[in-house]
């Protein structure tokens, strides 16, 4: 793409390969679904009829519901905090909406104006079908002038997962519209596809790529996929309602699902500067989507950044252990700003909390350590040893 191929298409060798995974997982899974439609038709197909949207999805307790309209495309986002504060731009992972930052816009709002936004393709925003209109060129440009039609040349950008990997190419890409940027349980684009946490995740990602059936297969036993995705809530929870609301035809699916048929072929162009504005990393030490390391590795892309281990959370811990969530956001966001390099602080009890989610980092070595030395300036370049007590001194947990 333009802009001095900031981020480019991944290579010939990596578009056969994943074309080639796509067929053999795609054939097997379709193999799989038409056996158990066999075998029990009628329960394959449950599905519940879900006709008007629950409360939460319209309450504007939390905010105004907004429309604006960019290229043709209809945005909704919900907005809450004077319109004289800096900006700050929510943005939702999958399978999701504005609501996932529902603990989030309260607090929020008392120190920026925030903007919590339907991404294109998910809740009340428009969803074209076509995939070409989810490339990566085109949902950064909407994204862009969605900044600017606020009356403002940049803000903070927090995003999850998806949201997330948008937030990494935007500030690459544009740089001057990004203050800060907050990243939640998603790796750099660079990083994201080869550091899978389990083979079913990257069996799922090269099914996906499959027309039409991926949307047949997400709807069956009553929208199922967002039950799995979304087990931090108790089944007969309002919002799991609502998820379920969102996503409950096909073509609720076919915009979300189209972010991944694009997003796995691209990254970052290997020419391209490090992020030169301040990066908070923020990852669930339970997460079983993305390993830690992913984290780590993504940190090369950053010259300011700091990474933040929330203790007992999994892929959604804005959601999960919101307060802790909140806390992290306020400090960087509000009281400081991002350090040069990791910073090194004393925790109570750090070790053993440490000890399961460091475990299977701790193989990188000398190649983490010298991420941190280059990072800090060689601050940290004299520990003397590679071991769990100097990953110790280099991550911080927050209480669960």
């Amino acid at each position: 793409m333009a802009r001095d191929l900031r981020i480019v298409t991944i290579s010939s060798w990596e578009i056969l390969k994943l074309h080639f995974f796509t067929f053999i997982f795609g054939i097997w899974i379709i193999c799989k679904m038409s056996a158990k439609w066999i075998w029990d038709p009628k329960s394959f197909f449950i599905h519940q009829q879900r006709d008007n949207p629950p409360a939460c999805l319209v309450d504007s307790s939390l905010g105004q519901h907004k429309y604006i309209k960019l290229k043709g495309v209809k945005f909704h986002y919900v907005e809450s905090g004077s319109s004289d504060l800096p900006l700050v731009l929510l943005l939702h992972g999958f399978p999701d909406c504005w609501v996932s930052w529902r603990h989030q816009i309260p607090t929020l709002s008392q120190h920026f104006r925030v903007v919590a936004l339907d991404l294109k393709g998910f809740g009340d925003s428009d969803k074209p079908s076509s995939r070409k209109t989810y490339r990566i060129d085109m949902i950064l440009e909407e994204l862009r002038q969605l900044i600017i039609s606020f009356g403002v040349s940049s803000c903070i950008v927090v995003g999850h997962d998806i949201g997330a990997l948008l937030g990494w190419c935007l500030a690459h890409q544009f740089p001057e519209v990004v203050d800060k940027l907050v990243v939640v349980s998603c790796p750099h684009p660079n990083i994201y596809r080869t550091n899978l946490h389990t083979s079913w995740n990257y069996r799922w990602l090269n099914f996906v790529q499959l027309p039409y059936f991926p949307e047949v297969d997400a709807l069956r036993n009553d929208v199922k996929i967002i039950t799995e995705y979304h087990r931090h809530l108790p089944a007969n929870d309002t919002f799991l309602d609502a998820y379920k609301y969102a996503f409950c035809r096909k073509e609720d699916w076919t915009g979300p699902l189209n972010y991944f048929r694009n997003l796995l072929f691209i990254e970052i162009a290997e020419n391209t500067r490090t992020i030169q504005v301040p990066v908070v990393l923020v990852t669930g030490d339970r997460d079983k989507f993305i390993k830690l390391e992913s984290i780590v590795k993504s940190t090369d892309f950053c010259e300011k950044f700091y990474v933040k281990i929330v203790d007992g959370a999994g892929h959604f811990p804005h959601q999960e252990k919101y307060q802790q969530f909140n806390e992290i956001l306020l400090k960087y966001l509000v009281t400081r700003n991002v350090p040069n390099g990791l910073e090194r602080s004393p925790s109570k009890g750090i070790m053993n909390r440490m000890m399961g989610a460091v475990s299977s980092t701790v193989k990188y070595g000398n190649s983490v350590l010298d991420t941190v030395h280059k990072k800090t300036n060689g601050v940290v370049g004299s520990i003397p040893s590679i071991g769990l007590l100097n990953y110790s001194n280099i991550y911080e947990k927050t209480d669960s």
